[in-house]
């Protein structure tokens, strides 16, 4: 008999162990971005480059976590950007990352399965920030264009 409620706390544990770890995970890779946040241009990784080129002091905020398994900044980076991860993002850090409101601001993560960006520029246009675009493909589409990153 005894054997048979170990087996039970044994499987009740296990369970829990695997509803936490589900809980981390989700935690871990936020939903799907949007196709598009009203109001916000959404620009391709080539279209990055003309906007950085004829847009003087843009400024770059990379959403992901910097670090993690497989999508954190630890794995590349586009140059000169700001880590800003979502999950830090609210008007006291973006002040210090953005100082002005007006200041044209990128903001990318891992590309469309990535919602990281989608929700700091949520939080940004909540802070007041006006001249957002927002690099939906994100590092993905940066990577398959062959272009250069920071490792």
């Amino acid at each position: 008999m005894s054997g048979i409620n170990h087996g039970r706390a044994g499987i009740g544990l296990c369970v829990l162990l695997l509803a936490a770890s589900a809980m981390s995970i989700a935690e871990e890779k936020p939903d799907l971005s949007p196709q598009e946040i009203k109001g916000i241009p959404r620009v391709s990784a080539e279209e990055v480059f003309a906007l950085f080129e004829k847009t003087p002091g843009l400024i770059i905020i990379d959403s992901r976590l910097a670090t993690g398994p497989s999508s954190g900044r630890a794995n590349g980076f586009i140059e000169g950007s700001i880590s800003l991860p979502d999950i830090k993002t609210d008007c006291a850090s973006l002040a210090k990352a953005i100082p002005k409101k007006n200041a044209p601001s990128l903001f990318y993560c891992n590309g469309p399965k990535c919602g990281r960006s989608a929700k700091a520029i949520q939080i940004a246009l909540k802070c007041g920030y006006s001249n957002i675009y927002w690099f939906r493909g994100g590092f993905e589409e940066w990577q398959q264009k062959g272009y250069p990153y920071v490792k």
